[in-house]
């Protein structure tokens, strides 16, 4: 590992709360920023108290998203805080927020004023809704930007409603596509010298990965059908791209089956996937060597319409086989397929612990926690996941690096600005 880390001496003004904004700060500081999470005195990030599974500790959703952060709580209210806000947007390269809008410029830090204090600074923000859009002032969770973003329209069953997915595509999704903004941003300015402001809305973000759907809308103006999906050949399409269950979005047939167990773990089963170049291997694995040559059978076009009868086929050979037992004597055939992994199976996964994707950390109040390492591996470092801060935990060091005595420090506690 490089002693130094990519990203050190930028210096990152942290404005962001609950998982968007916060994961996009999170991986910036585990590349080496140092990022100062600037909190409200006394409560702090409305996650430090949400779901939490200890009293009177900084809960798992705070402490997951905010690894190798400082924490400095700040009344902007006040005069003091507002000259300490000020202080800071002049020594530092970004400020990161996810205000509602407009909220900044109330303030009184406007784009103006922030360019007139520094006019280097990079203001990165993520919205529910790009500017301008006629729903900019919609108030937008996580669930609510899949179903703005085409994701649950196309996730689900075919005879039951749109469904959101587990997977933070609106929250975590969006921070780390606003991160990819920011370093551009940097970029950027080490060639023209200017800052810039980059934003990047959770919608925006969803459909970003929604685009295979996207091609489909596109392919079923066109042709009528989705050869790909379930509902091909025997099913009805309408002029809206279909929720496709557990298909394949590549057009490669796939679907989660039964494995031995099932009937007492909700997690038994494999995902299976029939490509074309694999059907020889998935036919000798299955001991089904007739199929091979079959005219019924070897091309995908023939195999469309009995796609179900050949995954129950496959059922019935994983019936006698635990999850991890059938994907080991898959993977010997090049198949691709997967067990169905739990939170608890992956918390307990040594190749995750080994590779740093899962990480064990001390906390002051908690004792320790698992967390999320980074998921972007290097030749040359591997980032070193540290606790969460408490709150406030570094207020009087960042009021002293920006040049206030102890004597102003005291004051400024004294007055309830931090």
């Amino acid at each position: 590992m490089s002693k130094a880390l990519p990203l050190d001496g930028v210096k990152i003004i942290d404005f962001t709360h609950v998982q968007a904004g916060p994961a996009c700060t999170q991986l910036l500081a585990w590349f080496g920023a140092d990022v100062i999470k600037v909190e409200r005195p006394g409560s702090g990030d409305v996650t430090r108290s949400q779901l939490r599974d200890m009293p009177d500790a900084d809960a798992l959703y705070f402490t997951m998203l905010n690894s190798n952060k400082r924490s400095l709580s700040l009344n902007t209210k006040t005069p003091e805080g507002k000259e300490v806000l000020e202080k800071m947007i002049r020594e530092s390269d970004v400020l990161v927020e996810n205000f509602a809008p407009g909220a900044l410029d109330r303030m009184g830090f406007s784009w103006e004023r922030i360019q007139e204090l520094n006019p280097k600074l990079i203001l990165a923000s993520v919205s529910g809704f790009s500017e301008g859009h006629h729903y900019e002032d919609l108030k937008v969770y996580e669930n609510v930007a899949q179903c703005a973003g085409g994701s649950a329209s196309t996730t689900g069953f075919w005879d039951g409603p749109p469904t959101v997915s587990a997977a933070a595509l609106g929250d975590s999704n969006t921070g780390m596509h606003l991160a990819i903004g920011i370093l551009t941003a940097l970029i950027g300015r080490d060639k023209s010298g200017k800052g810039q402001k980059v934003a990047c809305s959770m919608q925006d973000a969803v459909l970003n990965l929604c685009r295979v759907k996207l091609r489909d809308q596109q392919r079923l103006d066109r042709l009528g059908y989705l050869e790909e999906y379930p509902q091909y050949p025997h099913g009805e399409f309408s002029d809206v791209v279909p929720r496709g269950g557990n298909a394949g979005g590549g057009g490669q047939p796939g679907w989660v089956l039964k494995c031995k167990g099932w009937e007492t773990d909700p997690n038994a089963y494999i995902y299976f996937t029939i490509q074309g170049h694999a059907w020889e291997p998935i036919c000798q694995a299955l001991d089904k060597p007739e199929w091979i040559d079959d005219p019924a059978y070897m091309t995908a076009e023939a195999r469309q319409d009995k796609i179900f009868e050949i995954f129950e086929t496959i059922e019935e050979w994983l019936s006698t086989k635990t999850k991890f037992e059938a994907v080991d004597i898959l993977r010997k055939y090049s198949i691709p397929c997967s067990p169905v992994m739990s939170m608890k199976e992956l918390a307990d996964d040594e190749s995750l612990r080994d590779s740093g994707s899962i990480v064990e950390v001390p906390h002051k109040v908690r004792g320790s926690y698992l967390t999320v390492g980074s998921p972007i591996k290097f030749s040359d470092m591997r980032p070193e996941i540290t606790g969460s801060p408490l709150l406030g935990e570094h207020t009087d060091e960042v009021l002293a690096e920006l040049g206030y005595s102890k004597d102003q420090i005291a004051a400024m506690h004294e007055a309830k600005a931090v």
